[in-house]
């Protein structure tokens, strides 16, 4: 919905624009994880009989929540709750990975659990080093 507003609308700077790449990938991926588990499984790759279907769907679900945060997040970075919510699922995802990585076991490196992870940890470093930014001060 907020993806067919635009880019053109969106407010200066590079974040916001990364923040409705994100969201419009993300937005894309939940298709894919309702469809098909072969996606979700090349991220667990380490144990792909665990995806489930049901789990498959609760990534799906969880990415579209995702999306619809950072889409309308980009466009309302100046909101402090709305900029911390955006931050927050950002950090939700790191955590997620890093433990099915790091205590879990269910993923190893590779292409498709690295470009999450990536896209993470960016997205949080860069969140939290341009908050004054574009967080109005009163």
């Amino acid at each position: 919905m907020l993806a067919l507003i635009g880019w053109s609308t969106l407010p200066a700077g590079l974040l916001p624009k990364w923040l409705w790449v994100v969201g419009v990938t993300s937005f894309l991926n939940t298709f894919q994880a309702f469809a098909t588990l072969s996606a979700t499984r090349r991220i667990y790759s380490n144990k792909p009989h665990e995806v489930t279907g049901l789990s498959g769907r609760t990534f799906g679900v969880w990415t579209l929540v995702s999306a619809v945060v950072r889409l309308y997040g980009a466009y309302n970075l100046h909101l402090a709750p709305m900029y911390n919510i955006v931050l927050c699922t950002f950090g939700i995802a790191w955590l997620h990975f890093m433990s099915e990585f790091f205590v879990f076991r269910t993923a190893k490196i590779t292409g498709p659990f690295l470009a999450p992870c990536v896209v993470a940890t960016s997205s949080l470093i860069w969140m939290v080093s341009q908050y004054g930014h574009y967080v109005k001060q009163y």
